[in-house]
């Protein structure tokens, strides 16, 4: 065959791989597709899959126990008691199919406590898919999360946010387990009995000793380990010994801000072998070092400026002469394009972190808003199945894989 010939069959070759996807970019009219509407297709085929929000936790404090169990869900949450960022229908407008619910409680409480409350939040939890069985769907497996997305319900999963919360106790994780958890980080703002924390400083310099049997019942019981919160030298100690991908369910790229919450690409290429799924959060301070350092001059402030009356007016007056400064979506998407460029397209996802925190970037001001970070991503030029596996695809493999684990241990 002439090399004429040769050329002539590539590009044939070439134009029959990019027509499914510039067909599926234009509408039945011929006109190209909009951003919009390619993101609301990715959407309808995938389950948008955050990896934390504290919504549990806000209402019990808006409301207290009772009262959270009662609330309103689909009330605009600017109208609530604490105002927050989350309602059924932000939920749907935000396309939002597939997530962990964090039942946290304070690292601070004593173990009993902790565990008494814990379990209360739990019940927090059960109630969204009892009360609203319409909106949300109680589910432990990726086969319940799919079926709940094509029936038009929300996926829901409970998560546990540090070991602190079962007391580091093994039998007490599987009682959470049988109450439906299947997520929990190894520790929270302070270290617990086995995990270092990354905000405070270590108890282990690293993990104790029982720490690799907890790792190794989460395994057993298909409960994924999460590292966010985690110490780097808990996540490279954990990484070394878990059978089964990990998750970090909100934190971002430390390489970008130097937030210790944050992961490290060293932490990052690993991921690569392990599967695992780095979930990237929102929190201005961990996208946005010039928030980051203005949060640590702001803290130290705070310990110099007093109590009562008078130390707030000096806050306040700090606060005038420092203005907090604007983290955007766009620092967001950089956060996530970095993430998946060092552990890669497969290992990459979404993790809010509303309702845990006081404010966020402008444009993702609440959980309506995750399509326009996709948006965001299309425009810089993802591809339709990358765009697919960070809204969902790539926890739902994960989560697969920690089942398989859990049905071959004879759970």
């Amino acid at each position: 065959m002439s090399m004429k010939s040769l050329l002539a069959l590539a590009c044939l070759f070439a134009a029959a791989c990019t027509s499914e996807e510039g067909a599926a970019r234009s509408g039945n009219d011929g006109k190209a597709e909009t951003v919009e509407a390619r993101v609301e297709r990715i959407l309808s085929t995938v389950p948008l899959a955050d990896g934390h929000n504290d919504w549990p936790i806000a209402l019990r404090g808006a409301y207290g126990l009772e009262g959270a169990l009662k609330a309103d869900l689909s009330a605009d949450p600017a109208t609530r008691k604490t105002p927050g960022h989350t309602s059924i229908p932000l939920l749907r407008q935000g396309r939002v199919g597939l997530q962990l619910w964090s039942a946290y409680v304070p690292a601070s409480l004593p173990p009993e406590e902790a565990v008494r409350m814990t379990f209360e939040q739990i019940r927090i939890v059960r109630s969204f898919a009892e009360r609203h069985p319409e909106s949300f769907t109680l589910v432990t497996t990726a086969d319940e999360a799919e079926a709940a997305f094509k029936s038009g319900r929300i996926a829901s999963f409970i998560a546990l946010e540090g070991a602190h919360q079962i007391a580091d106790d093994i039998a007490t994780l599987r009682r959470a387990h049988a109450e439906g958890v299947r997520s929990m980080t190894l520790s929270h703002s302070r270290p617990t009995a086995l995990f270092d924390s990354a905000t405070a400083d270590p108890r282990h310099n690293g993990i104790a000793a029982g720490a690799a049997e907890m790792i190794a019942e989460m395994n057993r019981l298909g409960v994924l380990v999460d590292l966010s919160h985690v110490s780097p030298a808990v996540m490279h100690a954990v990484l070394d010994i878990t059978r089964v991908p990990v998750i970090f369910s909100h934190s971002s790229a430390k390489a970008i801000t130097g937030h210790p919450r944050n992961v490290p690409d060293d932490v990052l290429a690993r991921m690569k072998d392990n599967g695992g799924v780095v979930m990237v959060t929102f929190v201005p301070a961990f996208i946005d070092q010039a928030r980051a350092d203005w949060q640590i001059r702001r803290d130290a402030q705070r310990l110099v400026a007093g109590q009562g009356a008078q130390g707030e007016a000096r806050m306040a007056e700090w606060d005038k002469a420092n203005p907090r400064p604007v983290s955007t979506l766009a620092m967001v998407a950089d956060h996530i394009d970095h993430v998946a460029r060092v552990a890669g397209h497969d290992h990459v996802g979404l993790g809010g972190d509303y309702d845990g925190i006081p404010d966020l970037p402008v444009g993702l001001e609440t959980v309506a808003t995750y399509p326009a970070l996709l948006a965001e991503l299309a425009r810089r030029g993802w591809s339709d199945a990358d765009l697919a596996k960070l809204a969902g695809g790539n926890f739902l493999r994960a989560l697969r894989s920690a089942e398989a684990s859990s049905s071959e241990n004879g759970n």
